[in-house]
């Protein structure tokens, strides 16, 4: 179903103990409160350590119905010198529970080091390790891709030839791409300013919308997510439900 989802990072920051969160919201019941909030969260955590089976299954079960989650990879598949030989650390990733996630799990996140430049070979041999499908479930997967150097036709034929779709940010010192290359658009807004309520003003944030907007149309599956993530995170949930009311 075409739609356009917003969110944020996570849902377990101290500063949003001032800045989202009702104080009469215990810690435990932040994740329930956040997604009545925003339509999607991105998991973080997982980028730097493996969460169980059991963790999926309460994540989900915590959350509403149409809710969707995006999940970053480990690092341990995307912090090293050569990709091709990720292998192991992507299926590990991919069977430590993601099914538990059912119709929650959306897309994939696959963050490169911002020092790893583009080399046709192993980002095709990359792509091919990539898990088209979970069980009957088909994946959608995104790469973030952090040096300049990916902002080529060659990188974006290839993501393309396996639909793979690339991270649109924001922030001037990751590559600015602007071309879609998967089925599905996902944004990683991280500029943010601590001195404006919303992060964005207002006019920003409208500009985002009817971008997103427009992406939705391109979109060959009509799917949109925009993340506001980074730069002044506290700010980031008063961003995404701005954004979202503008929608």
């Amino acid at each position: 179903m075409a739609q356009i989802r917003a969110g944020i990072g996570g849902w377990d920051f101290a500063p949003w103990r001032e800045t989202f969160y009702p104080h009469e919201v215990p810690v435990k019941k932040q994740l329930e409160y956040a997604s009545t909030q925003v339509t999607s969260i991105e998991i973080n955590g997982t980028f730097y350590r493996t969460a169980k089976p059991e963790h999926y299954a309460s994540w989900a079960a915590r959350t509403p119905d149409d809710f969707v989650f995006s999940v970053k990879a480990t690092r341990y598949a995307t912090n090293r010198k050569v990709l091709a030989e990720a292998g192991e650390s992507i299926e590990r990733f991919i069977d430590s529970g993601l099914t538990e996630l059912g119709d929650k799990l959306g897309p994939i996140l696959w963050q490169l080091a911002a020092t790893k430049h583009f080399d046709a070979d192993d980002i095709a041999a990359f792509f091919k390790l990539l898990p088209a499908k979970l069980g009957t479930r088909k994946l959608q997967h995104v790469l973030d891709a952090r040096h300049d150097s990916f902002l080529c036709d060659d990188y974006l034929k290839l993501a393309r030839r396996h639909k793979v779709a690339t991270v649109i940010t924001d922030l001037p010192k990751f590559p600015n791409f602007t071309d879609i290359t998967g089925e599905f658009v996902y944004a990683r807004l991280m500029a943010a300013r601590s001195e404006i309520e919303t992060g964005y003003t207002k006019p920003a944030l409208k500009q985002w919308a009817a971008q997103a907007q427009q992406w939705q149309q391109e979109a060959k599956s009509g799917k949109v997510y925009v993340y506001f993530i980074n730069g002044a995170k506290e700010r980031a949930p008063a961003a995404a439900q701005q954004f979202i009311a503008l929608l």
